[in-house]
């Protein structure tokens, strides 16, 4: 339920109101507005009697939220949530983020080569992966806490933001201190207690759609770490498995475009994942930011052929620059732009 208050209501009326919503067993999260305050309801199985709270000075109306995704739910939070990180560069509303980097952090040379051009080209986030969760034991595993500070330090040195992924509790913890952003790994989509753990981390925390996650599974994810006191939450759209080999995965741009509407938090798509296939990188990149998408997450790589992971999914340098500039001219037509660090952002399609 959605409690709305008066315009002229105290700050004295609405914690009586949050404390009757104690009373009652379940949890108030106030949403302060530009004109008034809304109490979102947590908490409750079923539906809730407004005439538990209507008759409450300063209550101007209760709505019933339907969905059983409240905190993530449009109902509850109208406005679109927007993410600034440190460098200034914002996820959501009208501006596109870019992330870009390689699957794995091989060593200090490699990412600093890859946060350079990632830079130059107008990407805004270092993407890269200290702890591996390969299908396979053998498989090259990440270089852990090492890999976190040589990521740290390139981005540092060239002005990005950095995400990285998460494995399990402790990795978290680790990557909570150096990354601005955790990521949740679409196997680890419906780990709960992991979910639980980052949503206390207090972080940016990408929750990328599971292999085989309906889109109602994906936005009860997020509502875990929502649920946790975390609301700087962002959605990944990574493609969902196929009968057809042809592709890796199916970049679900319709279930993106749907998430949009239904969640009040940002969409963004990892076309290196949702395709598997280098070549359509760019066009499925393309075709997200035309949906909607509030940014993009890509794998590149300045030697592909030498990548210890994904490296038949990496864009060489050129073909990321080419994206950046694309995205600019695709953001531009539907009044957006792509963001850059410190607020600074590129001008008109060139």
């Amino acid at each position: 339920m959605l409690i709305v208050m008066r315009a002229e209501a105290t700050a004295g009326e609405v914690s009586e109101v949050c404390a009757a919503i104690a009373r009652r067993g379940f949890e108030a999260r106030p949403i302060p507005g530009g004109l008034r305050t809304a109490i979102g309801v947590v908490g409750n199985q079923g539906a809730l009697d407004r005439g538990l709270f209507e008759g409450l000075p300063g209550v101007l109306e209760c709505i019933p939220v339907s969905a059983p995704y409240k905190l993530v739910s449009r109902e509850l939070h109208p406005a679109s949530t927007v993410i600034t990180l440190p460098n200034g560069a914002r996820i959501g509303g009208a501006d596109v983020c870019v992330m870009g980097g390689p699957c794995a952090v091989e060593s200090e040379d490699q990412i600093h080569e890859v946060a350079a051009y990632v830079a130059a080209a107008g990407g805004t986030v270092l993407r890269g992966g200290a702890y591996k969760p390969r299908t396979s034991p053998y498989s090259f595993q990440g270089h852990g806490v090492p890999g976190l500070r040589m990521m740290r330090a390139a981005a540092d040195a060239h002005g990005l933001a950095m995400v990285t992924e998460a494995v399990d509790q402790e990795s978290a913890d680790h990557v909570a201190e150096y990354a601005d952003i955790i990521q949740m790994g679409a196997r680890n989509m419906q780990n709960f207690s992991l979910l639980r753990h980052v949503g206390q981390l207090r972080k940016p925390v990408i929750v990328k759609r599971g292999l085989s996650a309906t889109v109602q599974e994906w936005l009860l994810a997020a509502e875990y770490v929502m649920n946790g006191g975390n609301d700087q939450v962002i959605l990944c759209e990574r493609g969902i498995r196929s009968f057809d080999p042809a592709t890796r995965n199916v970049l679900d741009l319709a279930a993106m475009a749907l998430a949009r509407g239904l969640s009040h938090l940002p969409v963004i798509a990892d076309p290196s994942h949702g395709t598997g296939v280098r070549d359509m990188v760019g066009p499925m990149a393309r075709a997200a930011v035309a949906a909607g998408a509030d940014g993009v997450i890509v794998e590149t790589h300045p030697r592909p052929a030498e990548a210890l992971s994904d490296g038949h999914q990496a864009l060489v340098p050129a073909q990321f620059a080419t994206m950046v500039r694309e995205l600019e001219q695709i953001a531009a037509v539907l009044g957006r732009r792509v963001s850059r660090a410190e607020g600074i952002v590129v001008a008109a399609a060139r």
